[in-house]
């Protein structure tokens, strides 16, 4: 079964690289609505619903091999598309998965990758003792996700430190938006591309010669220092946390198309 995707094709300029917009954990492809219509102004754009999520939500990947399915899954969709280079946005998960693309995927020879564009992406874990951490911390969120009422679930999920600059009013509305999910399929999800199980990608992203850009929160502190430390070109936006897209669509797609003009 392949993933659910959407095309939209500019009226002038289709020949330009199509840019492929990857949601995160919970969301779907309508979490990029305000961004992608403003982009498909001038460039086409191709929105998939991830593994276990929206309109993909019976669509499981293996627990040890989420990474290498979901990209191979991805990589059907383009092959689909009518074009053959891409430029990737992608937010948490959806960046992980972008970096893991670029970095450890072997494409296919008729597809190219011109550009990547990461939001809140976290480049991977070195230590083992962290490493360790996280799957359990995953884990135990999995579980949670698969046996219990996912409104519950996302009350607590959304009390964690990475959502800090969420006001009650802001938490109230993501548990609404998200409480669509399918528990298990998130817990699916969670389990197969924890970033315990994911590569250390900052090495091979350096290797590579794609133009890159990394996007933080001002309040994403913890995505802010990564950003800093990494070596990549990167951009703050003003009073966003870590879902900048959403809280500040405005000035994400402003720094977004200024990163998409190269390809004119």
């Amino acid at each position: 079964m392949p993933l659910y995707s959407k095309l939209s094709v500019p009226k002038e300029n289709p020949t330009r690289p199509c840019v492929v917009f990857l949601h995160g954990l919970l969301g779907t492809i309508a979490d990029w609505d305000k961004i992608s219509q403003e982009v498909t102004n001038t460039y086409p754009a191709l929105l998939i619903d991830l593994p276990g999520h929206g309109k993909s939500s019976a669509i499981h990947v293996l627990e040890n091999d989420g990474f290498e399915e979901t990209c191979r899954l991805i990589v059907e969709q383009l092959e689909n598309s009518p074009y053959r280079e891409f430029i990737f946005v992608g937010y948490s998960l959806g960046g992980r998965i972008a970096m893991y693309l670029n970095a450890c995927f072997k494409l296919p020879e008729n597809i190219v990758l011109r550009g990547l564009c990461i939001e809140g992406g976290n480049f991977g874990l070195l230590n083992a003792e962290e490493k360790h951490a996280r799957l359990k911390n995953d884990i135990a969120w999995a579980e949670r996700f698969e046996q219990q009422p996912i409104v519950d679930v996302l009350d607590d999920w959304y009390q964690q430190p990475v959502f800090s600059s969420l006001n009650p009013e802001q938490r109230q509305d993501l548990v609404v938006k998200r409480s669509d999910n399918l528990g298990k399929s998130i817990g699916m999800m969670l389990r197969s591309t924890s970033l315990a199980k994911q590569p250390h990608l900052l090495e091979a992203l350096h290797r590579s010669t794609i133009p890159m850009l990394y996007i933080c929160g001002e309040a994403d502190k913890k995505f802010q220092h990564l950003a800093e430390q990494s070596q990549l070109t990167y951009q703050i936006i003003a009073q966003a946390g870590h879902n900048a897209h959403v809280e500040q669509p405005e000035r994400f797609t402003h720094v977004l198309n200024t990163f998409l003009q190269q390809w004119k």
